[in-house]
């Protein structure tokens, strides 16, 4: 009996343990995607953005600039945030799971 009782105290408090951890982590993800979106420029840039697109040296260099890599680190943050928020909120706490 004693043996069931502490299994299932453990099994609570890493259940806790979990769940903090995971909103820690759905929380600096989210900051992490504010910020870089915050500091990315937007595609277009008032009149010239109606005369077309040209070719540049930002074009043509799309996967090297640091503009491409916020992106892409942005999309990174995103979708930790998505996968840790249906882990979040869709396991709930009266499983099996957890005893």
């Amino acid at each position: 009996m004693f043996i069931n009782l502490l299994a299932s105290e453990t099994a609570l408090l890493i259940r806790d343990i979990l769940a903090i951890a995971t909103v820690v982590i759905m929380a600096i993800a989210a900051l992490a995607a504010i910020i870089l979106i915050l500091l990315q420029q937007g595609n277009s840039t008032g009149i010239d953005a109606l005369g077309g697109s040209s070719e540049t040296f930002f074009g043509k260099n799309k996967g090297k600039s640091l503009e491409s890599k916020m992106k892409k680190w942005t999309i990174i943050c995103l979708v930790i945030l998505l996968v840790f928020s249906v882990i979040y909120f869709v396991v709930p706490y009266n499983t099996a799971i957890w005893g």
